[in-house]
């Protein structure tokens, strides 16, 4: 039986909170958005929310995006989140309201640039993603979904539609004070170059991703 790996932690210090800074019209090919810019004054981030349409407060269709330079820039196929991020704005859109907040400072699940570059290069050895993370003596997980939580709250929302397949990131917006009131699956085909990562991400790390069952002739 493979061993799950706990990445919840301790309960994350008070912050001091988040500034909105500025809101520009943002035109992209999925449609034209509202982007709400912030700075993290906890840690010093430049922070970013993505509006589409009159959204209101309740049940409002939400991402929270990790940010990841390799997938959502150079189309990576080691992981999904380029396509998770372009399907999240496309579902918004085709919803008529909703949010993607993309979260700086999350890159390889908060290990930074170069620490996710070390780790893919121990799992093109053979280890996996959580293996690679602990032999480099970094934190499986270290993402903090406080700031997301202080964006959403300052949008005036009360509600969401979680589009998400991590658990973790339902659990931290309830902390939070921001009610959860339904987990909308993002799930995306695997590749042969992801699939591995993904079996890890559902086995290891509990995300949801029930339909790895019907690709098991994927190496």
């Amino acid at each position: 039986m493979t061993e799950k790996i706990g990445v919840l932690g301790k309960k994350s210090p008070q912050r001091t909170g988040v500034e909105r800074v500025v809101n520009a019209p943002l035109p992209t090919v999925y449609g034209k958005f509202q982007a709400v810019g912030y700075l993290d004054h906890d840690r010093g981030d430049e922070q970013v929310a993505l509006i589409y349409g009159d959204i209101g407060t309740e049940d409002v269709l939400t991402r929270l995006h990790s940010e990841c330079l390799t997938g959502d820039a150079f189309g990576s196929q080691h992981c999904e989140c380029g396509d998770q991020l372009a399907s999240a704005l496309r579902a918004v859109v085709a919803e008529g309201r909703g949010i993607v907040v993309y979260l700086r400072g999350h890159e390889g699940r908060g290990i930074g640039l170069l620490g996710k570059l070390r780790a893919m290069a121990l799992q093109a050895e053979g280890l996996d993603t959580v293996e690679a993370n602990l032999a480099l003596g970094l934190p499986v997980d270290a993402r903090d979904y406080g700031v997301a939580a202080e964006i959403l709250h300052d949008l005036g929302v009360n509600s969401v539609r979680l589009m998400s397949n991590n658990p973790r990131k339902r659990e931290a917006l309830v902390e939070h004070g921001i009610r959860v009131a339904e987990t909308v699956p993002l799930l995306i085909p695997p590749c042969e170059n992801n699939i591995t990562y993904l079996r890890t991400k559902r086995e290891r790390l509990d995300h949801h991703l029930p339909h790895l069952d019907a690709v098991a002739h994927l190496s």
